[in-house]
């Protein structure tokens, strides 16, 4: 009886200790953007090396986990990290470079005689330091890239501690890293190989749009996807004047000719996606194509309006991008939430048109679902990856706050963002970046900025 009772009483202890985790944030606001939207209050966030294991009151959560390091996020938001479903992380050295063009103009003229002579994996390391620097740094834990020497990309990206979905780019044109298509194609292969199964990187394959590739080029680029098992990255009806080129290859549309040649399917991202109809916004949705909505380099270029609220309504899998910071011109995800509302309000005269609930989503649950990653990350609840930040509602324009969710979209930037975390590993803490020299990422894309100027004359 004594022994019974001695296995008892110790079953019972055990049962009562809290379990040891890695991580625990405590005190937040925790926005969850699961299914049901829940707000935590005063909520906590457990952490146990790459997962969160548990979401819920601070008093529940200090109940059953005790962790190693904690975190006091009182007065602050903490969130899933936002999902930044389409840009070009190197183009960062351009910022500014050339403005207030169309994209025609701004390509031909400007971006592509300046990629000609600039160019290198060096420019490529340094451009994805600095654009690592301020995604981590405004809250951005995912995003999806297109761009050359993607295998630098890469290992830059990894070394930051970021998750990305990244494209090596097939164009038809000699560039940089591949003269021919062919080249291209057989670069992207040894990348995804490279990469496939890593933890934080997803290679894909990107071909660049319909007007800098063939039908052959386009099929040979989704066929590898298909066969690698990788997505496939592509800009979509992004200008009117893209559409010449489906109706030269007998399609009305961009959608439609991608489609006519076998190309739509899962894993495909279609960035912008602006001109589109019904019949096309039926298509995507009915072959499991992700969008990425780019609302500031949408304007900025004067592209168009993309009939985001039509996405939502059929359930299209659509998320947002900051598109490359040459056309934007930074990649603050906070600012594509507010522009995307507002653009939508506007375009459509109705103020209900995209809430701050669904800008939020967008940037976060709906940018995952439209990269096919919904299941790992893009929310905050048991068994995904722990991709959070926290983010300071101190300032004077957040005060006072009734909202969480109007403030996170309507007032606040990615300089609020004070914590950032992916994989479970804390990559800013209170504004420090833990994973970057900060100094010398500056330092490098100041030398590039000479080197620019000089390659175009400016």
């Amino acid at each position: 009886m004594v022994t019974f009772l001695f296995i008892v009483s110790a079953a019972v202890v055990l049962a009562q200790t809290p379990r040891q985790v890695s991580l625990i944030i405590t005190n937040g606001i925790v926005v969850t953007v699961d299914d049901g939207n829940r707000i935590i209050n005063s909520g906590a966030v457990a952490i146990d090396g790459t997962d969160i294991v548990a979401v819920d009151t601070v008093e529940n959560v200090r109940r059953q986990f005790r962790g190693r390091q904690t975190i006091d996020a009182a007065g602050q938001v903490v969130m899933p990290g936002l999902v930044n479903t389409h840009t070009h992380a190197p183009m960062v050295l351009y910022r500014g470079l050339a403005d207030d063009l169309a994209l025609d103009q701004w390509l031909t003229k400007y971006i592509f005689p300046a990629e000609a002579k600039t160019v290198s994996p060096e420019f490529v390391r340094a451009g994805t330091r600095l654009a690592a620097l301020e995604m981590i740094e405004s809250g951005t834990t995912t995003y999806a890239d297109m761009y050359y020497f993607e295998d630098e990309i890469a290992r830059e990206t990894k070394a930051a501690g970021l998750r990305g979905v990244l494209g090596q780019t097939v164009i038809q044109f000699p560039v940089a890293d591949a003269k021919t298509p062919a080249e291209g194609l057989a670069r992207a292969e040894r990348f995804v190989q490279a990469f496939k199964n890593d933890p934080l990187i997803t290679p894909a394959v990107a071909p660049h749009a319909i007007y800098t590739n063939d039908s052959a080029t386009l099929k040979a680029a989704r066929e590898m996807s298909v066969r690698l098992g990788v997505p496939t990255l592509i800009h979509v009806a992004e200008t009117q004047s893209e559409a010449m080129t489906a109706k030269e290859r007998g399609s009305g549309t961009v959608v439609s000719y991608l489609d006519s040649i076998g190309f739509l399917g899962p894993g495909v991202l279609a960035a912008h996606a602006v001109w589109v109809n019904d019949s096309d916004m039926a298509l995507l949705k009915s072959r499991g194509v992700g969008v990425s909505h780019n609302p500031v380099s949408n304007m900025k270029l004067a592209s168009g309006i993309a009939p985001v609220r039509a996405y939502l309504a059929a359930d299209v899998a659509i998320g947002l991008g900051t598109d490359g910071a040459a056309s934007n011109n930074d990649l603050d995800m906070f600012e594509a939430m507010r522009a995307a509302s507002f653009l939508q309000k506007v375009a459509t005269s109705d103020p209900t048109a995209v809430s701050a609930s669904a800008a939020v989503r967008m940037a976060t649950i709906g940018g995952a679902r439209a990269l096919g990653m919904d299941k790992q990350i893009g929310s905050l609840a048991p068994g995904k990856r722990a991709d959070v930040i926290i983010v300071s509602m101190n300032a004077a324009r957040q005060t006072p706050m009734y909202d969480p969710l109007s403030h996170l979209v309507y007032v606040t930037n990615g300089d609020d963002v004070q914590t950032t975390i992916v994989n479970g590993k804390v990559l800013m803490r209170d504004r420090r970046v833990l994973t970057l020299d900060r100094a010398a990422a500056l330092r490098d894309a100041k030398k590039w900025a000479v080197s620019v100027s000089a390659a175009v004359g400016r």
